[in-house]
C-alpha cells in the first residue's frame, strides 16, 4: 500500500494519532497518509455526527483529502473507526486493499460485556450526565485507554487544549456510541485484514479480536501488556506488526 487512511475511534481526531503517521510513513515507505476525522470529532466537531456507520463512511469517502485517489488505499483504524473501515471495504472493496484493525468490537461476534467492559460503565456515565470539566473528561479517558501514558501531563494538556478548541458535544458523542452499538458486521472480511488487539486493554476485550479472527479467518496479534490505545502505548510494535504482515 502506497496511501494509507488513518481512522480514529469515539471522541478522538487526527491530532490524537501523535507521531504515528509520520512512523508510519517513514518504516512502512508509504507515499501519503490521509487523517480522517469523522463527523463531530476534530476538524468536523460542528457537523452532525451520523447515527449509522454507512453515513459515517459515506462522510469519509467524501473526505476533499481523497479527491482523485485513484489506487487502492490501505485504512488503519481504531475501535469506532474500524467499524467504519469494516463497513467501507464491504461497500467499496475496490477502494480498499488492506485493513489493520486496532482493538475493536463487532456485533454480533461478541457479548455486549466484553465490547465494552463493565467496569468503564459509572465513569462513562458519570462524563455523560453531567457537565465535567475537560481536565476530568480526558484524564477519565487517557486512563481508560493506556497503560503507558496514564501519568503522562503534558500529554494530557495536549488534549485537554485539543478538547477546549474542537470539543465534541455530548449529542454527538450519543449518535457515536447509537452507531457503534447498531453496526453489525459481515461474516466474512471483504479485503486482506489484520486484526490488533491489546491483552492490557480495560476498555474492549481482547477476546473480541480473537473472535473476529476466528470468524474471519484472517491473522491477529496480540500486545502483551499495551492498553486500549495501542498507537499510543506502543507505536513501533504496531508498525512492525504491520510491516511483517505485508511480507509474508
Amino acid at each position: 500500500m502506497k496511501r494509507w487512511i488513518l481512522l480514529r475511534g469515539l471522541m478522538r481526531d487526527s491530532r490524537h494519532w501523535g507521531a504515528f503517521p509520520a512512523m508510519l510513513e517513514q518504516t512502512l515507505g508509504a507515499a501519503e497518509v490521509i487523517c480522517i476525522d469523522l463527523p463531530g470529532n476534530g476538524t468536523r466537531y460542528r457537523w452532525p455526527s451520523p447515527a449509522s456507520i454507512s453515513e459515517l463512511v459515506a462522510a469519509c469517502r467524501s473526505d476533499p483529502q481523497l479527491l482523485g485517489c485513484r489506487d487502492r488505499s490501505g485504512i488503519v483504524a481504531m475501535s469506532l473507526g474500524a467499524m467504519v473501515a469494516t463497513e467501507w471495504a464491504a461497500q467499496h472493496p475496490e477502494e480498499i486493499g488492506a485493513l489493520v484493525l486496532i482493538n475493536t468490537s463487532l456485533r454480533p461476534f461478541s457479548p455486549l460485556w466484553h465490547r465494552l467492559r463493565p467496569q468503564n460503565y459509572p465513569a462513562i456515565l458519570h462524563l455523560l450526565l453531567r457537565r465535567a470539566l475537560d481536565t476530568e473528561v480526558e484524564r477519565a479517558v487517557l486512563a481508560m485507554t493506556s497503560r503507558r501514558c496514564v501519568d503522562d501531563s503534558e500529554l494530557l494538556a495536549d488534549w485537554c487544549r485539543w478538547r477546549a478548541a474542537m470539543p465534541v458535544s455530548r449529542s454527538n458523542v450519543l449518535r457515536q456510541v447509537l452507531a457503534a452499538a447498531r453496526y453489525r458486521a459481515p461474516n466474512e472480511a471483504r479485503v486482506s485484514t489484520l486484526l490488533l488487539a491489546s491483552e492490557g486493554d480495560s476498555l474492549v476485550a481482547a477476546d473480541c479480536s480473537r473472535e473476529i479472527a476466528r470468524r474471519w479467518r484472517v491473522p491477529l496479534a496480540v500486545h502483551p501488556d499495551a492498553g486500549h490505545d495501542l498507537p499510543l502505548d506502543d507505536p513501533q510494535w504496531v508498525l512492525n506488526q504491520i510491516r511483517f504482515w505485508q511480507a509474508t
